[in-house]
């Protein structure tokens, strides 16, 4: 289960399959379980995000090579169109569902075009299911999508860019009944934030929990959400009622300044004081959480390194994903180091397997590279060291008091805790502050 509970089904390429003409052949070749091997194809489409982009490159000029077309779609293509057009016949930019079906018809009639430029589509009235029958029948999760875009604007995110920043839901009849249809167990609900960002959007959360308690669909789940969830307790007791395991929430940080230069503004709003009361309320639940940081920002420090274990050890939060800030196409944060030439790795495409969120790829004001990723490997080291890992598993185990929500949050740290033994920092860099590496 460690490697399965880390993976997730490319949920996209299931719905490429939903909306494809019913007379074509459709083949999903998944690379989580499977080596890649050429096979014949009428056309072929590959998505990626910047950390895989080379990898789906070279997979397209392979079958460029052999005539075949090749249309390659999601965020990174759509972010950086241009590069993606370079290596590729045709980018289906944003949003496929809308127009996959014109893209196949132009192919058909060998009238591809270069660039197609996807609708954001109404999910009110949403009808389309994923082809879920593609996907590898070796995954945990079954991934669920009830909504789309995201009203905020965080520097370092693209998703308001990509998917508009109005929130769209799905209905949440429309999302039991999916939900009704999964043979899995275990769901992940890919939303980045489920709950959403205002009345309505609990209201139909709360729809959605009352059904999935009422149907007996007895799923194990987690899902997204912001911070600002706690302010409605009701929601979240609905939440554990139905299923919920855990949480994933973007902290980000401990600094009220980085949250201002990150545009975080709901995180600004809550306080990071009140950190350890959202964290508290989700355990009262049974909810374990896992918290989202990232360092690298400008100015950080050996001190605050020191003063984030300090917070980690005491916030009660179950898993921590700690990545490194990586500038992404589309967002704020590249346009504004780019603008001041702070760029490390910018051969592009070639560089964008540094982008996966443990390389520093660029210059941070005010701390070097290497006091960072010293910074990495001592928070790895007070969370994984075995003594203050027993002790956290063990604390997270009473305070849950659900033997299933700690399994998978005991399970997501070991995954975790193998994650960062296997980067290229682990070894290179000591797990410790030596006067030398103080500014």
């Amino acid at each position: 289960m460690l490697s399965k509970i880390s993976k997730f089904p490319p949920l996209n390429l299931a719905y490429v399959g939903a909306v494809t003409p019913s007379h074509w052949d459709i083949k999903v070749i998944d690379e989580n379980f499977d080596p890649f091997v050429f096979e014949p194809a009428d056309l072929v489409g590959i998505t990626g995000f910047s950390s895989n982009i080379t990898r789906a490159y070279e997979i397209a000029g392979i079958y460029r090579e052999r005539g075949i077309k090749v249309v390659l779609g999601g965020i990174h293509a759509s972010m950086a169109t241009e590069e993606a057009i370079q290596h590729a016949d045709a980018v289906v930019v944003g949003e496929v569902e809308g127009v996959w079906e014109t893209v196949i018809q132009d192919f058909e009639n060998n009238k591809l075009q270069s660039v197609y430029t996807g609708s954001r589509m109404d999910l009110s009235d949403f009808s389309i299911l994923p082809r879920r029958d593609l996907l590898h029948p070796e995954y945990l999760w079954e991934p669920v999508q009830t909504s789309r875009g995201c009203p905020f604007n965080c520097s370092f995110c693209s998703v308001s860019r990509y998917m508009g920043q109005a929130y769209r839901q799905r209905k949440a009849e429309d999302v039991l009944a999916e939900l009704k249809g999964l043979k899995g167990e275990y769901v992940a609900f890919v939303d980045d934030n489920l709950i959403g960002y205002n009345q309505q959007s609990k209201e139909r959360a709360q729809r959605l929990f009352k059904g999935m308690i009422r149907e007996k669909l007895n799923k194990k789940w987690w899902m997204q959400t912001s911070i600002n969830s706690a302010e409605d307790e009701e929601t979240i007791k609905l939440a554990a009622k139905a299923g919920c395991m855990f949480v994933f929430i973007g902290f980000e940080t401990i600094s009220g300044e980085t949250l201002r230069e990150m545009k975080k503004g709901i995180n600004i709003k809550m306080g990071v004081d009140n950190y350890k009361k959202v964290v508290s309320l989700f355990h009262q639940y049974g909810i374990a959480v896992m918290g989202a940081f990232i360092i690298g920002n400008d100015h950080e420090s050996p001190s605050y390194y020191k003063k984030l274990a300090t917070f980690f050890r005491q916030s009660g939060i179950d898993i921590f994903q700690v990545s490194v800030l990586t500038p992404l196409p589309g967002t704020l944060l590249m346009k504004n180091i780019k603008n001041e030439d702070r760029l490390i790795y910018d051969h592009f495409p070639s560089d964008w397997d540094k982008y996966r969120f443990s390389y520093l790829v660029h210059k941070p004001a005010g701390v070097t590279p290497e006091t960072v990723y010293i910074g990495d490997n001592y928070l790895k080291k007070s969370l994984y060291a075995p003594l203050p890992f027993t002790i956290r598993m063990a604390k997270s185990y009473f305070r849950l008091n659900n033997k299933t929500n700690f399994f998978v949050a005991y399970k997501l740290n070991k995954a975790l805790k193998k994650s960062w033994e296997n980067s290229h920092y682990y070894q290179k860099y000591p797990a410790t502050f030596q006067e030398t590496t103080s500014l």
